[in-house]
């Protein structure tokens, strides 16, 4: 496993899963930049002291995963006191069916590995778009981020960063990083208007972060493509845009 630095984590009041994907080492020696592309949970709740926390940052772009429907209720990015190019693309447009989910009561993993993988083909033309968004050199730093952090927000970073090189298994530590932050969230959530209500009427399969979930994603794209670059070229990611991530993302040890 990766030796973490203790500034991955970006401390904030309202967000709890704001990470820096700083770091992370490639198969060919480099490394992620540090304090350039983050992920995070849902930034309609940063304060006005998250704000101040983040300005050093210098964020220029927020990629937002979630539906229409859920930034009209929770909120965006603040873009009026922290001005960013915001960029709206919906990975889903449906939530995942509750009813159905109960009824299956399939364990967390098999759950999460059936919904990533359907993700991934609803999904590809939002991916390959949030690529191409990051791949501007204008773009940095930038952050992507829907509700949790965990779910759109994590099969982004997996891309992202299997297309840049770096392993499976740091790609699923990252992934299950977010499993140490869920507690606090829905801590949170529950603190809200109807929150409590809201996680109640939620399976529980849907909060989990399974890091063999990720792992079968990972096998499978891999088998179907031969690598996490190769699925992302398949749903049309140019090679001039992989070129420029690199150029953007990667440094030398």
């Amino acid at each position: 496993m990766t030796d973490l630095a203790p500034s991955r984590n970006v401390e904030l009041v309202g967000v709890f899963n704001f990470r820096d994907l700083g770091g992370y080492p490639t198969e060919d020696g480099r490394s992620l930049r540090w304090r350039t592309l983050f992920r995070a949970d849902g930034l309609g709740r940063l304060t006005a002291a998250d704000l101040e926390t983040l300005r050093p940052i210098a964020l220029k772009t927020v990629v937002d995963l979630r539906r229409a429907r859920e930034i009209d209720e929770r909120g965006r990015f603040p873009f009026e006191s922290y001005p960013v190019a915001f960029h709206h693309l919906p990975v889903i447009d449906t939530t995942w069916d509750r009813e159905l989910a109960r009824s299956e009561n399939l364990p967390a993993t098999e759950f999460l590995h059936r919904a990533y993988t359907a993700m991934l083909d609803e999904g590809a033309p939002r991916f390959a778009a949030a690529f191409r968004v990051l791949a501007d050199a204008d773009a940095l730093p930038a952050v992507f981020h829907c509700a949790a952090g965990k779910d759109r927000t994590g099969l982004l970073a997996a891309l992202l960063l299997g297309a840049l090189g770096v392993a499976a298994h740091d790609i699923v530590d990252d992934y299950a990083l977010t499993q140490a932050t869920m507690e606090r969230f829905l801590a949170r959530v529950r603190s809200e208007r109807d929150g409590a209500a809201l996680i109640d009427s939620v399976p529980q399969t849907f909060f989990a972060a399974e890091p063999a979930a990720m792992t079968r994603v990972l096998d499978d794209v891999e088998r179907d493509h031969g690598s996490v670059r190769g699925y992302v070229q398949a749903i049309g990611v140019e090679t001039e845009v992989l070129t420029q991530l690199e150029a953007l993302l990667l440094v030398d040890p």
